[in-house]
Order: C-alpha cells, then structure tokens, then sequence
C-alpha cells in the first residue's frame, strides 16, 4: 500500500510517500480501505516533534488520526462490524496512520459512518467532534442556560463545538474574524466577537465553561470571564498533572507538567474557577452519539478544502497557517 511517513522528527520536512505492507489485523481489529483521511495540527506537532515527551512515537511513523472508509476484513473477536461496513474513526494514540491506503483499527474506535455525508465530511469529523464532546458533555456537563465561551471558532473544533453547544441549550460567545460571522452565526453562535478589533475580556462575564484553544495569555483572560465555579478546559495546554497521571506519564514528564501548568493553576484557584487540561481519546461509542446528532441534521460537517493524497504536504501546510475554516480533508479514493 501507499502511505506518507516521517523519519525523522522536522519541523520543516515533508511528509515521504512510500510503499509498505497492508497492515495485518489482531483479533479485535478491523481492516480499512481509507476513502477519506482528515488533517489536525495534531499532526504538525507530532511531525516537529512537540509532543514526542506525552506520545513517544517509534519512527518511521505514518501520520494521520482522522478516517472514513470501508472495512475490508473484521479481526475473529470483532462482533460490532462486518466487511463492507463504511466507517470512520479517530484512530487511537499509538495505532494512528491515515495517512495510507490501509489501517487497522480497534473495533472499539470505530462508529458506522452516518449515511448522510461523504466520506471526505465524515473524515472531517471525529477527532474535532470527540473533543467537543469530550470537553462540553463529559469534562463540563453543559447545561440549558449556561453560558460559554468557545475560542477561535471558525476552526475545526470551534465550528463543530458551537453547535454542539447550541444542541445542549447554551448561550455561545466566540471569536474569529468578522468575516467568519455570518457562517458562525448560521452554526448557532449567539455572541461574536472580532479577535482584530475586540478584546473579549471587556465584552464577556460571568461565563460558566470556556473552550480555549489559544495561548497562554488568552487563557489566562478566560479564567476572569468565568464566575466562581465556573470551568476554563483548554486543548492546546498547559498540561496538568491529573493529565500526567492519567496518560501513565514517566516520572520527569509528571514533575515537568506540574510545573508548566502551576502558574495557571494557582491563578484559577485563587478566583476560584477550575482549571482542566483535556488531550482528546479515540471513543467509538461517543463517536456513535455525535453520528446520531449529523443524521439528524444537528451537527454538520464544515470542510474548507479537500486535497487530492498526492498533495498532502500542501495541505498540511495549509493547516498550519491557522487559516482553514472547519477541516481540511486528503481524498484517498
């Protein structure tokens, strides 16, 4: 099969295509013929080697968490799926490679693909669904009448975490460029806000949940927006040590997150608000949930720009610009 792997952890280097074996399944694994792979700066930062201390990668690696396709052999355990089922799955750490032709993954990763989109929307999906779902329904518990602020949300997680949010019965306040407004209004944002010539500090309060996906310095303007008890859960860091211990982290990788995330932590304690850091994981069942809300129209899939495979680097490129409205996908076949 096809595939495009690094060799080496670069910053600037290009994924490289190659030929390797299709992969051979376990017992409770199923066997993909990738239609569609979907591209996460996720993949930047494993490429350049940021992540290389939580997700200790051997090399040669095939990239890629996001897929929809079609299965082509079922592992002899496997009782969910059968040959022919088209699927799409966020593959788990340490199983990735969507960047191929073929994958094998974990029956319990994968979830039928709603009959309603394509496979390059489905391939759009569950990395970005599973953390809103993650960060709003399990870390949050968001309620009907809560208010939240969802940062950046023009962006693969924003766009799906808005209407998500507005399924839950929330106020949402975001922010993205005013260009980005009339899209963002028709996925149910109530409160928008042009990060170019507003500061949302001054517009927000009393919030009861923030999704950030910024630095450290906006997150730190977040913890003053909510209202004690109010929960600020970022992805994009710093990491806690709650997070350290649930990944099994080796000891120093532990006391280096503690201190990462201690300035931020004593801030939130002080104003007390709760802090949470959230690294997203593979759930089918999930996964199956969030396929009910696209069949019934609720959630949709927004892709910016589909690539044919033999361009993966441009798109990739393309998403670490920041520039993409909802997900930039590859088309496999």
């Amino acid at each position: 099969m096809k595939a495009f792997i690094i060799q080496k952890y670069d910053k600037k280097g290009a994924l490289k295509l190659t030929d390797l074996p299709v992969p051979i399944i376990k017992e409770d694994e199923v066997l993909v013929e990738i239609h569609a792979g979907g591209l996460n700066l996720l993949d930047a930062k494993i490429k350049s080697g940021e992540f290389k201390l939580i997700l200790p990668y051997k090399l040669p690696l095939i990239l890629g968490h996001d897929v929809a396709g079609i299965i082509t052999q079922v592992g002899t355990k496997v009782i969910q799926f059968k040959v022919g089922d088209e699927i799409y799955a966020r593959v788990a750490d340490f199983n990735i490679g969507t960047f191929a032709e073929y994958i094998a993954i974990k029956e319990d990763d994968v979830a039928l693909k709603p009959s309603n989109i394509t496979m390059e929307e489905a391939a759009s999906v569950p990395l970005v669904a599973l953390t809103a779902w993650q960060s709003l329904v399990e870390k949050a518990n968001l309620k009907k009448g809560q208010k939240v602020f969802i940062q950046a949300g023009s962006g693969g997680v924003g766009t799906i975490a808005i209407q998500l949010a507005k399924h839950l019965g929330a106020t949402v306040a975001t922010t993205a460029s005013e260009k980005s407004f009339a899209m963002l209004k028709e996925l149910g944002a109530d409160v928008l806000i042009d990060y170019k010539k507003e500061d949302f500090e001054v517009i927000l309060k009393d919030y009861d949940v923030v999704l950030n996906s910024q630095d450290t310095k906006t997150l730190e303007k977040s913890l003053r927006i909510l209202k004690p008890g109010g929960k600020a859960i970022s992805i994009s860091g710093p990491p806690t040590p709650d997070f350290a211990k649930a990944i099994g982290a080796r000891r120093f990788v532990k006391i280096a997150l503690s201190l990462l995330s201690y300035g931020i932590r004593k801030r939130a304690k002080k104003i007390e608000v709760d802090y949470s850091f959230l690294f997203m994981r593979a759930d089918g069942k999930q996964l199956q949930e969030i396929s009910k809300l696209i069949k019934q129209n609720v959630i949709r899939p927004v892709v910016d720009k589909v690539f044919p495979f033999d361009r993966i680097n441009e798109a990739l490129g393309y998403v670490e610009t920041g520039r993409a409205k909802g997900k930039v996908v590859v088309k496999i076949k």
